[in-house]
């Protein structure tokens, strides 16, 4: 190994002890900021209205991911990416999609991605702005965005909501970014389709 290299090995682990320490800094510092009291908003799922205290089921937190909808590729590709890894999260904790989209249309295309978590409809409900994914004050944010929401049912039954945060591309929440990464031109402006010609 040469002295350029040897450097630039002992570079890149003070970056993964660097990044190492601020994520769980980041993870401390989330679970210290005061948790907000949520209503028991009404969703459409595809038996009908449900509330979000439903969503629990017989769990105690519920990770509730906010996403804009079938017409997002984006969006599909970051609930792909948590198909495969479903049941372990809810072993731990209920895990949900809720997007604008209707019931109906939300059921034909979980069907034909072949999700295996439940899918919910905020349509007609003031949830997704409320919880700050929905904007209309125009510009770059302006209408849906994606993200998740982490709520707790308390003894007493009310709702808090202990955590938030926004996707993009790069983020925490889809590792195929990360892999991308380790290729010589990164991600290359690749951008997600919903089906790709070679694998159909």
């Amino acid at each position: 190994m040469s002295q350029t290299d040897a450097g630039l090995d002992k570079e890149l682990e003070e970056a993964y002890i660097e990044l190492d320490k601020a994520q769980k800094k980041l993870a401390e510092l989330r679970r210290k900021l005061p948790h907000e009291p949520v209503d028991d908003y009404q969703l459409q799922g595809p038996e009908g209205p449900v509330n979000l205290s439903a969503l629990f089921g017989e769990k105690q937190d519920l990770i509730l991911v906010h996403n804009m909808g079938s017409g997002c590729s984006y969006c599909t590709l970051w609930a792909d990416n948590f198909n495969g890894v479903a049941h372990h999260l809810q072993d731990r904790a209920a895990f949900v999609l809720v997007s604008p989209d209707s019931p109906a249309d939300q059921q034909e295309f979980a069907r034909g991605r072949g999700w295996r978590f439940p899918v919910y409809s905020a349509q007609g409900s003031a949830f997704t702005a409320d919880m700050g994914f929905q904007s209309s004050e125009g510009g770059f944010m302006s209408g849906y965005q994606p993200g998740v929401s982490v709520f707790r049912r308390n003894d007493d039954g009310s709702i808090t909501r202990v955590a938030k945060d926004h996707f993009g591309p790069g983020d925490s929440y889809c590792g195929a970014w990360h892999l991308f990464d380790l290729l010589p031109d990164g991600a290359a402006g690749w951008n997600p389709q919903f089906e790709y010609p070679d694998q159909q």
